[in-house]
C-alpha cells in the first residue's frame, strides 16, 4: 500500500522551519481521506472534539440551498507519514507543484470536522457536488506526535465572529435582511442600534443591539400566516413603532433628554430580555386579535419597568438582582407583559408561571 497514493496539486509553503501545503481536494474524496472519526479508536483521534451531531445536517442544507453561491473556508489537518512533493518549476520553499499522499496514511483533521461532515453529507445526497473543491491546510506530523499542540494553537487564537455582525452582512437569512429593514423604519431604532457588537458599553448611546433586535422579530413573525417578505417587513414596523410609543423613555433617549446608559441602568425596557418577551407577546398578540392588537398595546404605558420594581421583576427577568437572558426568564417576563395586556397564557407558559409562583411562596 506505500507504494500507492493520492496526488494532489498543491503549494508548498513554510512556517515555524517546516513545510506546509495547500491543496484543493474534490469533496468526493473527503470521506476516503477523513473517515468518520466517530469510528476512530486511535489516541490521534480521541484528542479531537466530539461532533456535534446536529450541525452536519445545517452545514450540508446550507450547500445544497445555495449551490451556486456556498462559500466555506479551508479545512487544517495534519498527516501522520511524510509526503513527497514534486514541484512544478524549481526547489523553491514556496511553489507549486503535486503533493502525493500515501493511502496508507492517516489524516486528522484539527479544524473543520463539521464542515468536513457536513460536505460529505451534501455529497451523498447531490453527488454531482463530488467534483467541487474544498481548501485543505496540510501539516506533516509524523506519528501524530504534536497533535495537542496543533489543536491548542489553533484553537487558542480563534475568536468567535459577533452575533450582531454576522447578521449585518448576511443577504440569505431573510429575517436578517427584514431585522436591518426594521431598523430603518423605526425611528427608535434607525441612529440607535449597536450594529456590530452583542453588548452595549455603559458609555454607548445605542439603545439596542441588532442581534436583540433580530431574535425578538424572528419570535414575532415566526409562524404567522402569510409568508410574504413585505407584509413581514411592515407587520414587524408597525409593531415596533407602536411598542416604542407607549414605552416614552424610550423617545427620550432619542431626543437627548436622558441617556441610553441611565436607562439601562434603571429599566427592564432597554435590555434585549424586554425586546425577546416583547416578541413573544406580540406574536401572540398578532394570532389571537390582528385587528385590535394596536389598542391592546396601550396597556404598556402603566406598565412599571423599573429594575426597583423587584415584586414584579425579580425571578422573572433578574436573578439576585441581575438581569437574565434564560429562556424561562424571557417567558416569564412576556407572562408579566401579558397579565398587563389582559392576553392568556399558553399551557406552557401556565406551567412555567405555577413553578414560579410556588419557587416564591418558599
Amino acid at each position: 500500500m506505500n507504494f500507492f497514493e493520492f496526488e494532489l496539486p498543491a503549494i508548498r509553503g513554510i512556517q515555524a522551519g517546516r513545510p506546509y501545503y495547500l491543496t484543493a481536494c474534490p469533496l468526493g474524496l473527503l470521506s476516503r481521506l477523513f473517515p468518520d472519526s466517530d469510528a476512530a479508536s486511535s489516541v490521534a483521534n480521541q484528542q479531537q472534539l466530539t461532533l456535534n451531531r446536529s450541525r452536519i445536517p445545517e452545514i450540508a442544507k446550507y450547500v445544497l440551498d445555495n449551490p451556486k453561491s456556498y462559500v466555506l473556508n479551508a479545512l487544517t489537518a495534519a498527516v501522520d507519514r511524510a509526503v513527497r512533493f514534486a514541484p512544478d518549476i524549481s526547489e523553491a520553499a514556496v511553489c507549486s507543484g503535486k503533493l502525493r499522499i500515501p493511502m496508507s496514511a492517516k489524516l486528522l483533521l484539527h479544524d473543520g470536522q463539521h464542515r468536513c461532515a457536513g460536505l460529505q453529507a451534501a455529497v451523498n445526497a447531490e453527488p454531482s457536488l463530488a467534483d467541487e473543491t474544498i481548501a485543505i491546510l496540510l501539516f506533516v506530523d509524523p506519528g501524530f506526535k504534536r497533535t495537542a499542540q496543533f489543536f491548542a494553537d489553533l484553537k487558542g487564537h480563534e475568536r468567535r465572529l459577533p452575533r450582531s455582525l454576522s447578521i449585518l452582512h448576511d443577504e440569505r437569512d431573510q429575517y436578517a435582511r427584514l431585522a436591518r429593514q426594521v431598523i430603518q423604519n423605526v425611528e427608535v431604532f434607525r441612529e440607535h442600534v449597536e450594529m456590530t457588537r452583542t453588548t452595549i458599553s455603559n458609555r454607548s448611546r445605542k439603545l439596542f443591539t441588532l442581534s436583540a433586535i433580530y431574535q425578538a422579530t424572528k419570535t414575532l413573525l415566526g409562524g404567522l400566516s402569510d409568508p410574504s417578505y413585505d407584509v413581514k417587513v411592515r407587520t414587524a414596523t408597525e409593531f415596533w413603532r407602536e411598542v416604542a410609543s407607549q414605552i416614552p423613555a424610550w423617545q427620550q433617549a432619542v431626543n437627548g433628554e436622558v441617556s441610553p446608559a441611565e436607562l439601562r441602568k434603571n429599566f427592564i425596557h432597554s435590555h434585549a430580555i424586554a425586546l425577546a418577551a416583547l416578541g413573544r407577546v406580540g406574536h401572540s398578540l398578532l394570532a389571537d386579535d390582528q385587528r385590535h392588537w394596536k389598542s391592546r398595546l396601550q396597556s404598556l404605558r402603566q406598565l412599571d419597568w423599573s429594575r426597583s420594581n423587584s415584586r414584579l421583576w425579580e425571578g422573572r427577568a433578574m436573578i439576585a438582582g441581575r438581569l437574565s437572558k434564560a429562556s424561562s426568564c424571557v417567558i416569564l417576563t412576556g407572562n408579566a407583559i401579558k397579565h398587563q395586556l389582559g392576553l392568556a397564557l399558553t399551557a406552557d407558559e401556565q406551567s412555567l408561571e405555577r413553578e414560579f409562583k410556588q419557587r416564591r411562596k418558599a
